[in-house]
């Protein structure tokens, strides 16, 4: 990923540290580190970040789409409980997806569509 994406969510204290380099991010829930650079001199741990990293083990909320702020929950909810289907379906009861910063605003630096297409089949078969 840029290294936009995690000058736009590392806290202030540590932005000096950030690279015009390439991140990488560390996809294990159960690891602290969050973004580290090639040479892996650079690591940004969870406490490093502004916002909870949703796919980390103790995130809290769980966003999925941190440009709206929409969770996990709200997005499982939609579909158990309120007839959401597919995706425009979570865009209307949600808000997910509206006014999309995601280079910036999600840690993947990636729209997350793909994610909630995911947790939609999961709730539909769970």
């Amino acid at each position: 990923m840029k290294a936009v994406t995690v000058k736009h969510l590392v806290l202030s204290k540590r932005k000096a540290e950030i690279k015009e380099a390439d991140y990488f991010i560390c996809l294990n829930e159960d690891c602290e580190v969050v973004y580290f650079n090639q040479e892996q001199q650079d690591i940004f741990k969870k406490n490093d970040v502004k916002v909870p990293i949703w796919f980390k083990k103790d995130a809290d909320p769980r966003y999925i789409c941190y440009c709206n702020q929409v969770t996990e929950e709200e997005i499982v909810d939609a579909v158990r409980n309120k007839g959401a289907k597919n995706m425009k379906d979570i865009v209307r009861l949600t808000g997910a997806m509206k006014n999309a910063n995601c280079k910036l605003n999600n840690p993947l630096g990636k729209c997350c569509g793909p994610v909630i297409e995911e947790i939609i089949k999961k709730a539909k078969h769970s």
